[in-house]
């Protein structure tokens, strides 16, 4: 390198030449209009991320603290005590229970905040040390999933935000991301930390579809939150951040892992002691909750009781306060409710082991079959199969139109895959459901009369398979009511507004209905002048429609509707024909559609208790999430008859079971009032009773309709097992007659006063129909039936009542079967 002066002076000049002083001028022009451009990208996007931000904090909801506090809970249901729990009504979502901080151990408080949120005390909502701890591991290790969340921008993301895990861009995590801080800084100036801390703590999922620290406790530990000790919280704050994968049933290692993590974290920062950690670590936790999964992961299906419940308050909901249909089903499964239900437990067990006591049904134990299959063929095709198919399938092999009924489970289940191997082709998947029910069934409603509560149902015999199953005590069966419906349709009117009385005769004899056909009793025979007490006793059919004749069916359809029957007819058209309730066979209880057991018992109810009508109900109150009074006491109450007339059709009813056709039904600590029904070929068989307690309705048959044969009075044996066992220990009482009523001495032949050589019996009567008028004396029977043959015509002439339907009802008690008769359609 030459450094001579002469080699200098050319570099200098060099340098200082115009040329070289306007090169150096561009180039620094050129590196300011660089830093300029920069600073104008940098302003732009400044103004651009501004711009961007401003535009999704205007995006941002207005939350209030109300807003980000969980949603969703569980309904609870209670017995009639007030305390015990019978049931939870919970849907997907909605598994939690609401605990507040002061029942929430100190241990799991801390747990959630040493492991979520180390510095949730101090930060504003946003934890910048978090953020720039997330983002230093981040870029040095690459991975950018640890998080810096806080726990109120958690909260806020699980309430606010409950779609994010649908995000499908980034910018669409980045706005939520953003407004979640935004609303954290907004949220912690509306909320103190315990407010907030609390809110989490019921929100989060912890797995197991538990909601919430408490649902959490129950179903890991099967204990209140408040029990738990240091080592269960570590395990319940370890699966926060993946509820699969730190699940401690399913991943125990994994969750014990983490559980480690977190009492490591709950030491550093000053939670516990050594000695607390120590014993903690070395608790064996996982063994109770293997042992407590084994107890509480069998889900059984609602009771029947609990099925009709749900029915009936959601029906309430929208009846009573306007709620939709959605939001009546979302206000019981997801609304916090606490249902107080009016089932004894007691009763209950009872009335469900008298059912299921196979020793009630001697010699009667077929299995009916309810199936469904869905084919999925190959070339992923549907085809839908149901019990119909099976049913044709045995008609058109082997000749029988009972293909849904065996004699063993076995026998069923061959005959199902007979009828599979015809529809069967390669490659076929099948989705099969087979119910298989023992029959003959029976239906249950037991109900406290005085009000209206009931007290226990069972809607069918046999292991309840699923929730919401067919309930033959509810709504889900109608059924014909044979000669119950006698006492609704025909006496209780007859006695309550035309001035019948008990001692009132009626000739029962051959008696032609308005389709031409004659009438006969069960027996085949007729008593002559009968009163209407021992047309009670005995179930005379021709008193029972003589009776409604005269009052007119159009009267006692409207007793009939009064006493809460709601499925009568009045009038409806079946294939072309028209057919209608207000007919000659409503008091035989042959109807269009049939009647609910619970309705039925409800009407018998009202008699028991003096004519007073208390709509039949499984709540007493619902209380709202908050504790409010949703709704209370909504049955209505109302006056069917008159307390006169109810206490005579209950003398008469006492007949029934010391002296008529109900003898099978009496107990030996109580006195019993009540009716039987039968319908013609023994398809259902009925007793509605009660005592002065309790009243109760039991009906059997078989489901699909088959007659009876045989033994026809078990139900006698569970209608007077469950009342005797539910009446121990009462104190005996007796039916009482009000003042309304008063007793008389009266012909036993024309119910008139009696005279000299009149048969006398004593009898009770309403004062207002007390009899006024002397006997005139009695003619032969052979006057008698001549005089009565010339007003024949003129009296069957005179009915013009539109009914075509026959006697759909037969009655006994400890009297030979009688020969059946054909069963009657309702006809038009």
């Amino acid at each position: 390198m030459n450094y001579g002066r002469k080699k200098a002076s050319q570099k200098r000049k060099k340098i200082t030449s115009k040329s070289a002083m306007q090169s150096k001028r561009l180039g620094v022009r050129l590196f300011k209009a660089f830093l300029l451009c920069i600073l104008v990208v940098g302003l732009v996007g400044m103004i651009g991320v501004g711009i961007f931000a401003k535009r999704i904090i205007d995006r941002t909801p207005d939350v209030s603290a109300a807003d980000i506090k969980p949603k969703g809970f569980t309904t609870f249901v209670y017995a009639d005590d007030g305390v015990t729990e019978t049931a939870r009504f919970v849907t997907s979502g909605s598994n939690r229970v609401y605990k507040t901080l002061d029942e929430i151990p100190a241990y799991l408080q801390h747990a959630f905040v040493a492991i979520e949120d180390e510095r949730f005390y101090k930060h504003n909502g946003i934890d910048l040390q978090g953020i720039a701890r997330a983002a230093f591991v981040g870029i040095t290790s690459g991975d950018f999933s640890e998080g810096a969340s806080t726990i109120t921008q958690q909260l806020i993301k699980n309430n606010v935000f409950p779609n994010f895990v649908n995000e499908k861009t980034f910018y669409d995590s980045l706005e939520r991301k953003l407004q979640e801080q935004v609303l954290a800084l907004e949220i912690e100036k509306k909320m103190d930390k315990n407010t907030i801390l609390e809110s989490y703590m019921n929100t989060i999922n912890l797995g197991q579809n538990s909601l919430g620290v408490q649902s959490a406790s129950k179903r890991y530990f099967n204990k209140d939150v408040s029990e738990l000790t240091l080592s269960e919280c570590a395990v319940i704050a370890g699966i926060i951040q993946n509820p699969t994968g730190y699940n401690p049933i399913t991943n125990p290692e994994q969750n014990q892992k983490r559980q480690h993590i977190v009492l490591k974290y709950m030491l550093k920062q000053g939670y516990i002691t050594q000695e607390e950690y120590d014993a903690a670590l070395a608790d064996d936790v996982y063994a109770r909750i293997q042992n407590v999964n084994t107890i509480t992961s069998v889900e059984s299906p609602y009771t029947y009781f609990v099925d009709a419940l749900s029915e009936q308050v959601i029906h309430d909901l929208q009846e009573q306060l306007g709620y939709t249909e959605t939001q009546a089903y979302n206000a019981v499964y997801s609304g916090g409710l606490s249902i107080f239900s009016t089932q004894n437990l007691g009763m209950q067990q009872i009335c469900d082991e008298e059912m299921n006591n196979d020793a009630n049904y001697p010699r009667l134990k077929e299995y009916g079959l309810d199936y469904a299959l869905t084919v999925t063929r190959a070339d992923g095709t549907a085809e839908n199969y149901g019990s119909q198919d099976i049913k044709s399938f045995v008609k058109a092999t082997y000749g029988s139109e009972q293909g849904l009924l065996y004699s063993t489970e076995d026998e069923a289940r061959a005959v199902i895959e007979q009828w599979k191997a015809t529809i069967a082709q390669e490659g076929d998947t099948y989705d099969e459901v087979v119910n298989l029910s023992p029959q003959p069934q029976a239906s249950l409603t037991l109900m406290e009369q005085s009000t209206g509560y009931i007290k226990a149902m069972v809607g069918g015999r046999g292991t309840k398979a699923t929730s919401l199953a067919l309930n033959r005590a509810y709504t889900g069966s109608k059924r014909q009511p044979g000669s119950c419906f006698k006492i609704l349709a025909a006496y209780a009117p007859a006695l309550d507004a035309k001035g019948k009385t008990l001692a009132t005769v009626v000739r029962d004899e051959p008696y032609k209905l308005t389709n031409g056909k004659t009438l006969r009793n069960a027996e085949g025979t007729y008593g002559g002048d009968t009163t209407i007490r021992r047309a009670i006793a005995k179930s005379t059919n021709v008193v029972a429609v003589k009776i409604s004749d005269e009052i007119t069916q159009q009267l006692g359809f409207n007793y009939c509707e009064k006493f809460g029957i709601t499925t009568l007819v009045k009038k409806k058209e079946i294939n072309g024909d028209i057919y209608s309730d207000i007919s000659q066979t409503l008091s035989l209880g042959g109807i269009t559609d049939g009647i609910y057991n619970f309705e039925l018992c409800a009407a018998y109810a009202a008699i028991a208790n003096g004519g007073v009508y208390h709509s039949p109900t499984l709540y007493s109150k619902i209380l709202d999430h908050d504790g409010g009074v949703l709704l209370e006491n909504v049955g209505e109450t109302r006056t069917v008859i008159k307390d006169s007339t109810a206490a005579l059709l209950t003398s008469a009813m006492e007949d029934v079971v010391t002296s008529g056709t109900g003898y099978g039904f009496k107990l030996p600590n109580m006195p019993v009032a009540g009716k039987t029904g039968t319908t013609s070929d023994n398809k259902d068989i009925w007793f509605c009773g009660f005592t002065p307690y309790y009243t109760c309705a039991v009906w059997a048959g078989y489901d699909d309709n088959k007659e009876l044969s045989g033994d026809t009075y078990f139900h006698s044996r569970i209608w007077s097992s469950v009342m005797s066992r539910v009446h121990t220990g009462l104190q005996t009482k007796q039916f009482t007659m009000p003042a309304s009523v008063e007793r008389k001495s009266v012909c036993a032949i024309t119910g008139k006063l009696p005279t000299n050589g009149c048969p006398v019996i004593t009898e009770y009567f309403a004062k207002d129909t007390l009899p006024t008028q002397y006997c005139p004396g009695h003619k032969s029977e052979k006057d008698k039936d001549e005089e009565e043959e010339d007003e024949d015509s003129s009296n069957n002439s005179s009915n013009t009542t539109n009914s075509t339907n026959t006697d759909n009802t037969s009655d006994e008690g400890n009297t030979p079967e009688p020969e059946p008769e054909p069963e009657p359609e309702p006809s038009p």
